[in-house]
């Protein structure tokens, strides 16, 4: 039988210069991009402004994690959380839209839906009978004149 080796770690980041992942340095090296165009397009004091926003930005961007995962994605799931509806409620009926897609009308429809499936519950005698066979694991055999088949899990 061959030997395999298990991959172990791999939620842990490849380092390229120090501590600073391949990710850090890109996010880094686009916030350095960003403040050398904003030091030729503006003057002193607006490119000193932009250049503390932007490095405070990627900073997060970069460094701070979140429950041990990276900062985009806490941004990312709380967009995702305030795009949610609050109260999620179930009409169960059609839209006028989704009535357009159906040739048939409401009549079929309805004739068309299932019926709810009711259980037939047995009755306490029945009960009391299956819990005697199961206990006995299969000894007692129930009463005579009903067929009662249950196999024994060993």
């Amino acid at each position: 039988m061959q030997q395999f080796t298990i991959p172990q770690f791999i939620d842990v980041e490849d380092k390229i210069i120090g501590p600073v992942t391949t990710r850090q340095f890109i996010i880094l090296l686009a916030g350095f991009l960003l403040m050398g165009i904003s030091y030729k397009l503006f003057d002193f004091s607006l490119f000193l402004t932009i250049s503390v926003l932007t490095l405070l930005i990627t900073g997060t961007f970069s460094f701070v994690r979140i429950n041990g995962r990276p900062f985009h994605f806490f941004i990312l799931n709380v967009i995702q959380t305030l795009k949610r509806p609050k109260l999620r409620v179930w009409y169960n009926e059609l839209s006028p839209r989704e009535k357009e897609g159906y040739e048939l009308d409401e009549k079929e429809i309805i004739k068309q839906t299932p019926l709810p499936v009711t259980k037939i519950q047995p009755n306490m005698s029945r009960l009391a009978e299956l819990s005697l066979i199961v206990d006995t694991r299969g000894e007692y055999k129930g009463e005579e004149g009903r067929e009662t088949e249950i196999t024994a899990v060993k």
